[in-house]
């Protein structure tokens, strides 16, 4: 089997490495929040911040489909894009300073870019044509064997 020019699982994909450091920042930084951001501010930013690299990672087990993989990957980026908002939220509020700020969102744009480059090029994370699933068109049967019968 042919292997993938670009990593053999989801860990070694250098946009998946940036995003769990992200992940980890948006973490520190907001243990500095106040208590009464606990269940907004806090937790979107982390959850977003999070979900980036669950969504690469769930990117990765549907690249065989390239418009599935670019889907996830475009979930990924809207994650991405979201987590920069509650970054620019919390300068807003006082709770960041600009340039702790300003790295972090650099770092996500770095990762939005990645994930526009990898949706470019989804054909090419899809492996060799042999590790492809690839099923023709069949004929299950009449439209009608799909409903349950009614008449009784």
């Amino acid at each position: 089997m042919e292997k993938n020019p670009f990593a053999r699982g989801f860990r070694e994909l250098i946009v998946y490495q940036k995003a769990r450091v992200a992940a980890k920042m948006v973490f520190d930084v907001t243990k500095s929040y106040p208590k009464e951001e606990n269940y907004s501010l806090i937790d979107q930013s982390r959850r977003s911040s999070r979900s980036i690299g669950a969504q690469i990672d769930e990117a990765w087990a549907k690249r065989r489909y390239p418009n599935h993989f670019v889907s996830k990957l475009s979930d990924a980026d809207g994650e991405q894009n979201e987590t920069q908002h509650w970054i620019e939220t919390s300068v807003d509020c006082g709770y960041l300073n600009g340039s702790k700020a300003e790295e972090i969102n650099a770092g996500l744009q770095e990762i939005g870019r990645m994930l526009q480059s990898m949706m470019i090029r989804a054909e090419a994370f899809q492996g060799s044509d042999h590790a492809r699933v690839r099923e023709e068109a069949a004929v299950y049967g009449s439209i009608e064997e799909f409903f349950l019968n009614t008449e009784y």
